[in-house]
């Protein structure tokens, strides 16, 4: 019964049957994130970051000068917990908070030096591991692996959407012919910690 439950009607299922897909692709990506992770905080200097905190912090560095509730809205937290994490990044030196000149009661955000500083050298650290462990693979998993970058894109873009605005979840989605990639979401960065 336990087995039906997991691997659906008949027991278990081949890997990569379209029921057990679903599960196998995100334990892959969360896996890979685990340890990217996990390497990455063995050179690690300062203080540990929460991963709420280190989303934020990407997300300033991406688009500087974000208020607030814009950052509530792309982390899809409540406007209080972001605040309470820009508090909190505020007093550690990792962000600025600054008025916003068109609206005083808004705030926008920056990165100090330091958050700089910081995540420019776990991108650096991220891409040197990463890039020597890619390295080691032959060059069929190469190209299967740069061919699902769109596919994968588009799948985080999805994710990220509201799931209210869900018309019909079984219409394939996919990218007109000769569209460029979609940067990469933000399960790519992985977390500085």
């Amino acid at each position: 019964m336990e087995d039906e439950a997991i691997h659906g009607p008949g027991g278990d299922a081949p890997p990569g049957a379209p029921e057990t897909f679903p599960a196998e692709l995100t334990d892959a990506l969360v896996g890979i994130q685990r340890l990217i992770r996990r390497r990455l905080r063995g050179g690690l200097t300062g203080p540990r970051l929460r991963g709420a905190e280190v989303e934020l912090l990407r997300l300033v560095e991406s688009r500087p000068g974000i208020g607030v509730s814009e950052a509530a809205r792309e982390l899809h937290l409540a406007s209080n917990s972001v605040s309470t994490l820009v508090n909190q990044l505020v007093r550690d030196e990792y962000l600025v908070r600054e008025t916003d000149p068109a609206d005083r009661r808004a705030a926008r955000l920056r990165l100090t030096g330091a958050a700089e500083k910081r995540l420019e050298d776990w991108h650096r650290r991220r891409a040197e591991l990463v890039g020597g462990r890619l390295a080691r693979l032959d060059g069929a998993d190469h190209d299967a692996l740069r061919a699902a970058l769109p596919a994968l894109r588009r799948l985080a873009d999805l994710l990220h959407e509201d799931p209210e605005a869900d018309e019909d979840p079984t219409v394939p989605v996919s990218a007109p012919a000769g569209a460029a990639a979609a940067p990469a979401g933000p399960w790519t960065e992985g977390t500085p910690s």
